[in-house]
C-alpha cells in the first residue's frame, strides 16, 4: 500500500484535530456573587444603611485594593453583628471573605485588600442578631485588573 503527500496530510490534520478536541478546556467561570448573597441572607430583604464600605473610587492596580467596612451597631448580646460577607460583582468568582462577629468584639469593622479583575461594584452585606440585613454598594474602576485582566 503506496501513501500519497496529500493523503498524509489529511491523516495528520485529522490526528491533530481530534487531540486539539481533546484536550482539556479551561473552564469559563461564572460570577456567583447573586448566588452567594441569597445563600447568606436565605432570601431576605437586604436594606441599605448601617454598613459604610470604605474603598477607593480608582484602584490602578486590581491586585491589591485596600478595603474597609464597619457596621453601625451597639454590638451588644441584644442587638450586634453576626457576620458580614463581601462579594464582587464583577470577578470570575464573586466571594470576597466573610467575617463573623459577637458581642465580645466590640466593634463590627474590618479591614483588608481584595482583588479586583475589572471595574465593578464590592457589596457588603451585614446579618444582624435579630435576622435584619443591611448593605453597601461601592464602584472600583479598576485601571489594570487583578484577576489575569
Amino acid at each position: 500500500m503506496s501513501t500519497t503527500r496529500r493523503g498524509a496530510l489529511v491523516l495528520g490534520g485529522a490526528v491533530i484535530g481530534g487531540a486539539l478536541l481533546g484536550m482539556p478546556r479551561p473552564a469559563a467561570a461564572k460570577n456567583d456573587a447573586e448566588d452567594l448573597i441569597k445563600a447568606f441572607t436565605g432570601g431576605a430583604s437586604v436594606a441599605t444603611g448601617k454598613v459604610k464600605l470604605d474603598l477607593p473610587d480608582i484602584a490602578e492596580n486590581g491586585n491589591t485594593v485596600p478595603l474597609a467596612f464597619t457596621v453601625d451597631s451597639p454590638m451588644t448580646a441584644d442587638a450586634h453583628v453576626v457576620a458580614v460577607l463581601v462579594v464582587a460583582e464583577g470577578n470570575p468568582r464573586g466571594g470576597v471573605a466573610t467575617f463573623h462577629f459577637t458581642p465580645d468584639s466590640g466593634v463590627a469593622e474590618a479591614s483588608t485588600r481584595i482583588r479586583l479583575a475589572q471595574t465593578q461594584n464590592v457589596v457588603a452585606i451585614a446579618k444582624m442578631n435579630d435576622g435584619s440585613f443591611f448593605s453597601d454598594t461601592r464602584q472600583v474602576k479598576v485601571t489594570i485588573g487583578g484577576c489575569g485582566g
